[in-house]
């Protein structure tokens, strides 16, 4: 137990660092944006001595060390700025827009968790015969195919040809729980195939090769049950690599969650980003990508933490 805390606690440490560089990084690169923000802020008919008074009152004129350490200023006290006239707090757009991109992500998660599960494990156990060579061609099918894509394509089947599912829009979980789930279900079903597929093959191999191992011939020979060895015992150990997968694959999901959202319409991040870009506002960009990041690295750093309770042998590392 010591051990675990131990390790927890040097992963913990290092989560910080991993945060301010990726503040450093996205400060700095846009930085280089071609949009000035005194245009944005005045407008186009501003003069020339307007957006200069407007630059030296915000800082837009001190050294960029000096800019990059107020930014992390007002970064600690959550503070995104506002956005491009009409101002608004970027904070409140993305504490409005997150949430939606989270319950799409972790729904597309679920999905492909479940889907690999079970595919990847009936593979492997069903080795060389022809439920696994079906699901090997499918699961390369699936990996190979755009999410993007895909996403169109099942709104042209499920949603225009067959009307089962809305072709966009969003119904909020506490307004109406059937309706979040039929306006949310193809999205994360477009998001969540390419990553069920990988992880299906990354279950199947550790699966086999866990199966292959001594101790699951003696155990079985010492007289247990298969099921009860596999349950135990073979899923257990086989966890690790499909969980480093998934941790690397949450990133996937996050930025794919982005696109599908502009596709079908929903008022997440992906739709927050969009406007951003198309209006030049790099504090809007810079809070998405900011808060999309944080995100990434903290489920990340939760993996790792995962990997010391499935497997007690890292804890030796």
């Amino acid at each position: 137990m010591v051990q675990l805390v131990r390790l927890a606690t040097r992963r913990l440490i290092v989560l910080p660092f991993m945060i301010l560089g990726i503040t450093l990084l996205v400060f700095f690169v846009l930085q280089f944006a071609p949009t000035d923000p005194a245009t944005n802020a005045l407008g186009e008919s501003a003069s020339p001595a307007a957006k200069e008074a407007w630059r030296a009152a915000n800082g837009y004129n001190d050294p960029l060390i000096l800019r990059y350490f107020a930014f992390l200023g007002q970064l600690v006290r959550f503070n995104l700025g506002n956005t491009v006239p009409p101002a608004q707090p970027v904070g409140k757009l993305i504490a409005a827009a997150f949430p939606l991109t989270l319950e799409l992500t972790f729904l597309g998660l679920i999905i492909a968790v479940v889907v690999a599960a079970v595919f990847g494990v009936a593979a492997a156990l069903y080795r060389d015969r022809w439920p696994d060579q079906v699901i090997r061609v499918v699961s390369i099918a699936g990996f190979a195919v755009p999410s993007f894509w895909l996403a169109i394509l099942l709104i042209q089947q499920f949603a225009l040809k067959v009307p089962w599912f809305p072709t966009g829009g969003y119904v909020p979980l506490g307004d109406s729980p059937a309706g979040w789930l039929q306006s949310m279900f193809l999205p994360a079903t477009a998001l969540a195939v390419p990553v069920a597929a990988s992880l299906t093959r990354v279950v199947r191999t550790s699966m086999v090769e866990e199966l292959d191992r001594d101790y699951v011939r003696t155990a079985i020979g010492s007289g247990l049950p298969r099921s009860v060895v596999i349950g135990r015992n073979v899923f257990r150990n086989a966890l690790i690599t499909p969980l480093t997968v998934l941790g690397l694959r949450v990133g996937y999901l996050l930025g794919g969650a982005i696109v599908i959202e502009v596709i079908f319409n929903l008022p997440g991040m992906g739709q927050l980003i969009l406007n951003g870009v198309t209006a030049g506002d790099t504090n809007l960009v810079q809070g998405v990508t900011i808060t999309i990041a944080f995100t990434f690295v903290i489920v990340n750093t939760i993996v790792d933490l995962l990997y010391l309770v499935v497997n007690p042998r890292i804890r030796t590392v």
